[in-house]
């Protein structure tokens, strides 16, 4: 019997009591890794709430049960030395940690012109400080274990982008920064671990989840039987595959996914370039050079790649 590609490999996902983290969790498992199963377990998706145990343990369980192996952590990983504790917990459970699935997140949507301050720290520090803290200790251990080994260790990331930093998406600015500053956070930390043998990626899910009821709140649930375009499941392959080793070379990459398809997306490229006629440009120069170009352009044509691909959120 052939062995299971995550066979022998462990893993954390930050989030995996509900929604995608629980399908990312489960996904895993499936294919053969061990899983620690990480949620601070508030019922809020504003972060509100009483944290508990129970989503974490709940998984985990269906895991074991499932014939998997997992254990639950309920930290939060916007906190820098819970971060520690879960990438130990890994490290100590399971000899070693090989994938980190960065999930976790909370909503606190306001207009800009309406935002709080509070409102907007919270959503950066779980999202993207969240993501920092949990990569930061990974890192530091495939980096010894690296230097301990003469050589590349395995070691894949996983990070939760969105297309709310592709398309925008008026009544978030702040999931969309965390969202945005997630994907540099990835890019970064390729470049840094690539040569550990470690390989960082973000992927932009499109699911209906408590985390979205609003956003696909048009759109229609599928009749009893049939699989839901927006559910978790449509995401959580991809998931599975990054974390392989078939992805060796996968690396630094943006990824779309949701409901049967997955887009790659480029590095923005040059849309159009001037040149000053004189040693500096003048205000004079670049209004007869810009203002032009943008005459006949309908409004938000940044984003027409994105909307012909069907990306655009909301």
């Amino acid at each position: 019997m052939a062995a299971l590609p995550l066979e022998g490999l462990s893993a954390i996902v930050t989030g995996a009591g509900r929604g995608l983290g629980r399908a990312e969790a489960l996904e895993l498992a499936r294919l053969g890794a061990a899983v620690v199963v990480n949620d601070f377990g508030q019922p809020g998706r504003d972060g509100s709430g009483q944290a508990s145990k129970g989503p974490a343990e709940e998984v985990a369980a269906e895991i074991r049960a499932a014939g998997g192996r997992a254990t639950a952590h309920t930290g939060d990983v916007a906190d820098h030395q819970q971060a520690r504790e879960l990438v130990q917990l890994a490290i100590d459970t399971y000899g070693k940690l090989d994938i980190l699935v960065n999930n976790a997140g909370i909503l606190r949507d306001r207009m800009i012109f309406s935002m709080s301050e509070a409102e907007w720290d919270s959503v950066i520090h779980v999202h993207l400080k969240g993501h920092f803290n949990t990569t930061h200790f990974a890192a530091a251990h495939w980096r010894e274990r690296s230097k301990a080994a003469g050589g590349p260790v395995y070691g894949r990331i996983v990070n939760t982008s969105s297309e709310a930093f592709l398309a925008g998406s008026a009544g978030q600015p702040n999931y969309a920064a965390a969202k945005g500053g997630i994907v540099g956070l990835t890019t970064s930390t390729a470049l840094a671990l690539g040569k550990y043998g470690v390989t960082a990626n973000a992927i932009c899910p499109r699911a209906r989840t408590r985390m979205t009821e609003d956003v696909f709140q048009g759109f229609q649930e599928p009749a009893a039987g049939q699989l839901d375009p927006l559910a978790p499941e449509h995401v959580s392959p991809l998931v599975g595959y990054l974390a392989s080793p078939a992805a060796a070379k996968v690396n630094g990459q943006l990824l779309v996914v949701h409901g049967g398809m997955v887009a790659i997306v480029e590095r923005p490229r040059v849309a159009a370039k001037f040149d000053t006629a004189k040693e500096v440009f003048s205000y004079e120069e670049l209004d007869e050079l810009i203002s032009p170009y943008y005459e006949d352009r309908p409004p938000n044509e940044t984003f027409a790649a994105a909307e012909v691909l069907g990306l655009k959120h909301g």
